[in-house]
């Protein structure tokens, strides 16, 4: 009995792979191949190299991505009163470029003399800044032992993600504590929890984050893998939240030491559900000026690097100072997503496409094949770069017409695909 049940077994385990094969060539023959030709032209959305939003070089095509800082203290006056009128304004102006943002609220800037914590906070009596020198010029710290900044930065997020989680205009949210909220303070008072917020209230924060930003990514500095400032030695389950890193000294002379010691430590393959992104280091004039060089810097170039960083987006801001502006757009159109058609065929009732990502990332939003308006039940955020996707839909047309559709794109945005099939 045992034996024939282990032949049966063997049996169906044949048969299910013989089926499988059959239902291959089955498909070639059942679809009928369509002609499609197109082709990838143009940055795609959410993607590229980025500009700061009064950059006067950012009404072009040649980026669909804008960057801003914002200050707590411009939203928030009084305590438990928002007012978001001018991140909606600076959106609207974004989004009539046809551009996304990429956001980040910060509370320290070099050289500034006062903190961005709202002003009520700043008023109360056992609350004390710190002020100190950070290259050079006076520089204001937050007090992050006072309980009132605790609660209010957390329910500060859990407010934006209330009101800006499902916002087709923002693409990525970027989120730190120090200078530039980028996760160090590499010159000035660093004093944990006073000066920089303790590691048990950054875990707190982090997991607030994971629970609210549902669909608009988070992202955070690699810098905070330093054991200087790091949560994760001491949480180390906060590694598997679902927030994306940035880099803001990408491509210097030695970042294959510790920048990348702390993507690794990060995870290098955290992009597969969460942008890898940055900015151009600042560490010396020639860096900017040479790092979208065609020929490479420090014997690496940008678009070798963004492959094996996977990199969705960098900030470049002083680029249109050094390079055409036909030279930041290839730059951009090396970054992120990229589609090809390998497969478009029609039966009597459906039609079967194959798509591959032939780009260093995934998309962050959802994204469908569509034909003739019916979506694919499967996202195009499932698909990783170099895999495969193929989905059937439904045939309503006798000449299938196909696009990319997501509900995060802006008006007047379209995501390109590359097809050669005739």
């Amino acid at each position: 009995m045992k034996i024939r049940i282990l032949l049966t077994a063997l049996l169906v385990s044949t048969i299910s792979v013989s089926c499988g094969e059959s239902r291959n060539k089955l498909e070639d023959t059942i679809y009928k191949p369509l002609a499609l030709v197109s082709e990838i032209k143009s940055v795609q959305p959410m993607t590229g190299i980025v500009l700061w939003t009064d950059n006067p070089k950012n009404n072009t095509d040649a980026v669909a991505l804008e960057y801003s800082y914002m200050l707590y203290k411009d939203i928030v006056k009084s305590k438990g009163v928002y007012d978001w009128t001018l991140l909606d304004n600076l959106l609207e102006a974004v989004a009539a470029r046809k551009h996304h943002l990429v956001l980040r609220f910060r509370y320290v800037y070099v050289g500034d003399g006062e903190s961005a914590v709202p002003q009520y906070i700043r008023d109360l009596p056992d609350y004390e800044e710190t002020i100190g020198m950070s290259e050079g010029r006076e520089t204001c710290f937050p007090d992050w032992r006072h309980p009132e900044l605790q609660r209010f930065h957390l329910e500060f997020y859990r407010k934006l993600a209330e009101r800006y989680n499902k916002d087709k205009r923002i693409a990525f949210l970027q989120t730190g504590f120090g200078l530039w909220a980028e996760y160090h303070i590499y010159d000035g008072p660093f004093i944990m929890g006073r000066t920089f917020p303790s590691t048990e209230f950054q875990a707190q924060f982090f997991r607030l984050m994971d629970e609210v930003f549902t669909d608009l990514t988070w992202s955070i500095s690699i810098d905070a893998a330093s054991e200087e400032y790091s949560p994760f030695i001491y949480h180390p389950d906060l590694l598997d939240l679902n927030f994306g890193v940035f880099d803001d000294s990408f491509m210097h002379e030695t970042h294959d030491e510790y920048n990348t010691t702390n993507w690794n430590l990060l995870d290098r393959n955290r992009y597969r559900k969460a942008p890898a992104g940055g900015e151009f280091g600042y560490y010396t004039k020639y860096d900017q000026e040479n790092v979208l060089n065609k020929n490479g810097i420090h014997g690496r170039t940008f678009e070798s690097e963004a492959e094996k960083f996977h990199i969705t987006y960098m900030i470049g801001n002083d680029q249109p100072k050094y390079q055409s502006m036909d030279r930041i757009k290839a730059a951009g159109m090396a970054c992120g997503y990229k589609y090809q058609i390998t497969k478009f065929g029609a039966s009597s009732d459906s039609v079967l496409v194959e798509v591959r990502n032939t780009g260093v990332a995934p998309i962050y939003r959802d994204a469908y094949i569509t034909v003739d308006g019916i979506r694919s039940t499967v996202s195009l955020r499932k698909l990783q770069p170099r895999g495969v996707l193929t989905v059937k839909i439904p045939k309503t047309t006798d000449k299938p017409h196909l696009t990319v559709e997501c509900d995060y794109l802006l008006d007047g945005q379209t995501i390109e695909f590359n097809a050669n099939l005739k």
